[in-house]
């Protein structure tokens, strides 16, 4: 029950955070990083759940920022975004999209703040193996775990897996579409945005829209697709 509880705890302080971040993108306002966790069970505590969900959004947590290039993080919002990245190792068995997702706030850090603790280190890329030969439909659940990647401008070797195989993504968000998998199309739109050689039957402006209006009660799902809308739209990065 304990560990329910938790559990419970943490997905509600990611829907809130998500919440937050929806805002501010839709705004273009500044967003407080620091402030958001404050709000939660104590920021020096590695088990605070919003201390967690930075963690669990990863690199998103400062995308207002780096999307928007609005007023850059305050030097606190930072130091919570360092202090969850130390926090949350990935260990030694973790899967590989953990370990992608580690390495991308690593690199948000250092792009936002290279003298913070934990912007500096070994910034050589995990390995890609597992997407190489992967099916279309394994394929594209990993791309929308790994979302957070999916930026204007961004080279590494998730993307380069992803430009690689437009049409694979795109049956993924057909398939996640027919599944009711909101947040799994989600993911796969804003990776889509990003992509050359999209099938123009596709329709990936409506299919956004639609996800966003079934799927739209999900925080998770709203952020996505304004971050996905806001890269169609051709924000400046």
């Amino acid at each position: 029950m304990e560990q329910s509880g938790t559990s419970t705890r943490l997905a509600g302080a990611v829907q809130d955070l998500m919440s937050e971040l929806v805002s501010a993108l839709r705004s273009g306002d500044q967003f407080r990083l620091a402030g958001t966790v404050a709000r939660g069970n104590g920021p020096e505590a590695t088990a605070d759940p919003a201390l967690a969900a930075v963690r669990v959004v990863g690199a998103d947590a400062v995308l207002p920022s780096v999307l928007l290039r609005c007023a850059p993080p305050a030097s606190d919002d930072l130091t919570v975004f360092s202090r969850a990245l130390h926090a949350y190792p990935p260990p030694a068995d973790a899967p590989p999209t953990s370990v992608w997702s580690h390495w991308a706030m690593q690199r948000a850090l250092l792009r936002l703040d290279a003298s913070l603790d934990g912007a500096s280190g070994d910034d050589t890329e995990p390995e890609t193996a597992w997407l190489d030969d992967a099916p279309w439909q394994l394929l594209t659940h990993q791309l929308a775990v790994l979302a957070p990647l999916a930026l204007p401008g961004e080279d590494c070797a998730v993307t380069r897996a992803a430009r690689r195989r437009p049409v694979d993504v795109a049956r993924g968000f057909v398939r996640a579409v027919r599944r009711r998998d909101w947040l799994q199309a989600a993911g796969a739109g804003r990776w889509l945005v990003l992509l050359d050689d999209v099938p123009q039957t596709l329709g990936l402006d409506t299919g956004l829209e639609f996800v966003a209006q079934m799927g739209g009660e999900d925080a998770r799902v709203a952020f996505q697709v304004e971050a996905a809308q806001l890269m169609r739209a051709g924000v400046p990065v």
